[in-house]
């Protein structure tokens, strides 16, 4: 029997090493958060439109899922539509919820014009705050996006009392635009929202 030469077998196993130690290591599956098919928010039952993994490079960052009560295959349609609309993310490694927090601004900033960027900078302010007060999520930490038309978008990390509500329309649009407009933070996992490989 012909064994491979030995510095073929230990390059490999040595950069994995590494990466373990640095809390970098690529997760083999991201499996272990299943969304459920069906929520109840706002005494309103919700179907699952989509669900998907943010990916950056060979790593996996967390899961998504877009809960709503009619299906949509695009940003429009789903600001559109009426009732309660869920987007719910879990982590899959643990991230600093500050360098989170200026992954919004820049999604946000990315998808808006200029003028309508000024005007959502109360709006990004608070919610910079919010995730800040956090210091870090963990992985297997989740937080959820809800928007409920009586009252407004309202955030819940970790299943905790959700935040106050905001009441604007053009605000919850912006912040489902960093996963479902038109410059994504992952085409991929857009499409998994959406439920389309049509780039939306």
């Amino acid at each position: 029997m012909i064994h491979p030469p030995l510095r073929s077998l230990t390059r490999p196993v040595l950069v994995f090493g590494l990466l373990a130690v640095l809390g970098l290591a690529p997760m083999a599956q991201a499996d272990d958060a299943v969304p459920a098919e069906q929520l109840v928010l706002a005494e309103q039952r919700l179907q699952l439109n989509g669900s998907g993994t943010r990916r950056k490079a060979v790593f996996q960052i967390y899961t998504a899922a877009l809960y709503l009560g009619q299906p949509a295959h695009s940003l429009q349609q789903v600001v559109e539509q009426d009732g309660p609309k869920r987007l719910l993310v879990q982590m899959l490694r643990d991230i600093d919820a500050n360098e989170l927090g200026k992954l919004f601004t820049q999604g946000i900033e990315r998808n808006t014009q200029r003028e309508q960027f000024a005007r959502l900078v109360p709006g990004i302010l608070h919610i910079s705050e919010l995730f800040a007060r956090q210091k870090r999520l963990k992985k297997g930490d989740s937080f959820s996006l809800d928007w409920v038309p009586a009252t407004g978008l309202s955030i819940r990390i970790n299943n905790q009392a959700p935040s106050a509500p905001m009441n604007d329309p053009e605000f919850f649009a912006a912040l489902l635009s960093i996963w479902l407009g038109p410059q994504p933070a992952d085409e991929q996992l857009k499409a998994a929202l959406l439920g389309t490989n049509a780039q939306n």
